[in-house]
């Protein structure tokens, strides 16, 4: 007969006890660091305590309501129940008294609709999260926002307590249990220990294989050389993909939130490479990831050394005096203010501007407005103000909480629970490499624009002592923005294109903040509208009486910047101008990492 020591090994039990030994050590190092850092830990960083104060207030001054939602809750239950105990007496399929969502990929595992047992939990959990949102949505006497920050908080609660996200109530996950012999909950241990030593000492799920890739090699590939540097930006300029080009270059101005190469991550779907391609000669803004020195660098810093900058940099490299310009998501922002700025000083290098997923007028900022209000810039502000930056992944934290069960949750199952390792995906590599934000910079941005929407209240805004108006801003604009952004709502989008005084053409793409930008026509994906040559006052009457067009939008938005291109000259080398090539693209500036990926 063999002996324990084998039968232990055949069972795995060794194994799974050499993997807890290794992460139990671990996990001792990375205990002292939390307890370090959880002198300074804000338990509440939603600040969602006196949300629900006033709801639970609210609620006790109309009884009746939650009497009644009660009943119907209870009423449901007992369906529910009688439901489940059929199934389980008589053996027939389980019968349901309340489905999930089409789009809700939570419960697409067999058994969670075939296993009486997974089916009831399953039930269980819609059942109460439905009586839950009840609750909440009919309460009456709140404001606006208040209602819309307990409706949002009260769905992180309810995606958080799924039982897809506990071992005992996943059958995938007992499924793997049953498959690996528990090593996956070892591995996914190790996993999680791995995530907070990434973290230091926070929890920084991984969202890919971050090995898989390097700037240069495999993701932000498109040839260049860096032309221009500052202590701002390195300017990018590609080398020509055609023997001549178009005699006015394109600048690109990226939000500085997030690195630039999300319009290079590799040759199929690179959007940098595309305009080479047609013919443009292409300079993008490769912004400086700022440390704790550029705390009191401004949005005006910006403005001057950053887009202006890059602007007189051009002129020395093409010898053009004009370039057409596009901005994405706040770097359009950015865009827009610089162009007005200029405007008051009469000056206008620019012959044509192009907004992506760009907010101008910040009244309805959509889900992103939960975030903002005094108190919680009031507790931003002193973060800011003790570090001289806002960690850029406290800006990803955020957009990932708007949604929460395919970018944090989804991962924490496959990662934690089932122990499997991420995969390499582009995409997930460029989200998590993370910026800074200057301290002064950020806390004018957020306090002018999101919290006081002066950026269209003409002459609010001073840069450098000059008030600007973008009603000024007369050059043809054209806006792209997606249907399904959750950051920069299209019809938010739409309201900021009706401040300029010149002609401005709208494109509605498919998808979202990424994905409907990011779409090569080789994808033939998503389609989008596209405004005649005057931009109608109403949003959704417009988009409800016009017939989508297939495939990307790009080729449209190349029929309509043609003609502000001039006529072509000799491809532009990089460096044979008056600027010599400092160094090859992507460069130095956006190497700088602030986690270790």
């Amino acid at each position: 007969m063999p002996d324990q020591q084998s039968s232990n090994d055949a069972l795995g039990f060794a194994s799974v006890a050499e993997g807890l030994e290794s992460s139990f050590k671990q996990a001792e190092v990375l205990l002292q660091e939390f307890t370090r850092q959880s002198q300074d830990f804000d338990w509440d960083p939603l600040k969602a305590a006196p949300v629900y104060n006033e709801l639970f207030n609210k609620m006790l001054q109309n009884p009746q309501k939650v009497m009644q939602a009660n009943l119907e809750f209870w009423k449901q239950g007992m369906e529910l129940y009688q439901n489940s105990l059929h199934t389980l007496i008589n053996g027939s399929e389980p019968q349901q008294t309340v489905s999930e969502e089409k789009t809700d990929r939570r419960f697409r595992h067999d058994d969670w609709l075939e296993q009486p047992v997974f089916n009831m939990i399953k039930q269980s959990y819609l059942l109460m999260s439905q009586y839950t949102r009840r609750l909440v949505q009919e309460t009456e006497g709140l404001d606006e926002k208040t209602a819309a920050r307990a409706e949002f908080l009260t769905q992180l609660y309810l995606d958080a307590m799924s039982p897809t996200n506990f071992v005992g109530t996943n059958p995938q996950v007992i499924e793997k249990i049953v498959e690996t012999k528990g090593m996956n909950l070892v591995h996914g241990l190790k996993n999680m220990l791995d995530d907070l030593e990434r973290g230091k000492g926070k929890l920084s799920i991984s969202m890919t294989d971050y090995k898989a890739f390097e700037l240069g090699k495999n993701v932000a590939t498109t040839a260049g050389k860096v032309v221009y540097e500052n202590r701002m930006l390195q300017l990018i300029q590609y080398a020509p993909l055609t023997e001549q080009v178009n005699r006015t270059p394109l600048l690109i101005v990226p939000p500085w939130i997030n690195k630039y190469y999300i319009l290079d991550l590799q040759e199929k779907n690179s959007l940098i490479r595309w305009l080479t391609a047609q013919g443009h000669s292409v300079f993008v803004i490769s912004w400086v990831n700022p440390d704790q020195s550029y705390a009191e660098v401004g949005f005006e810093d910006y403005v001057e050394e950053g887009v202006l900058a890059a602007i007189d940099a051009i002129e020395q490299a093409t010898g053009e005096s004009q370039v057409n310009a596009i901005g994405y998501c706040i770097g359009g922002t950015l865009l827009a203010t610089s162009l007005a700025y200029l405007k008051a000083q009469d000056k206008q290098p620019v012959k044509s501007a192009t907004f992506l997923t760009t907010m101008l007028d910040f009244s309805e900022p959509g889900e992103l407005g939960m975030f903002i209000d005094e108190e919680q810039l009031a507790s931003l502000d002193e973060k800011m103000d003790r570090d001289g930056y806002l960690d850029g992944s406290n800006m990803a934290g955020t957009f990932n909480l708007l949604r929460a069960n395919d970018l944090i949750w989804s991962f924490y199952i496959n990662n934690y629970l089932l122990g499997n390792d991420p995969r390499p995906f582009d995409l997930l590599y460029w989200n998590s490499d993370s910026t800074r934000m200057p301290a002064k910079m950020h806390k004018w941005y957020l306090h002018n624009l999101y919290l006081k929407n002066n950026l269209v209240k003409p002459g609010e805004i001073k840069l450098k002592g000059i008030p600007i108006d973008l009603s000024s801003i007369d050059i043809p604009v054209l806006f792209v923005s997606t249907v399904d952004d959750h950051i920069a709502p299209w019809k938010s989008t739409w309201m900021g294109a009706q401040q300029f005084s010149g002609p401005v053409r709208f494109i509605l793409s498919g998808s979202g903040h990424i994905a409907g930008i990011v779409n090569p026509p080789e994808a033939k994906k998503y389609g989008y509208r596209i405004t005649a040559s005057k931009l109608p006052k109403q949003a959704q009457a417009w988009a409800d009486r016009t017939t989508p067009k297939e495939g990307s939008w790009w080729p449209e938005w190349e029929q309509w910047v043609a003609k502000f291109t001039a006529d072509k000259v000799t491809a532009r080398q990089p460096g044979d101008g008056r600027l010599a090539a400092i160094e090859d693209a992507p460069g130095r500036y956006v190497k700088t990492k602030i986690v270790n990926i």
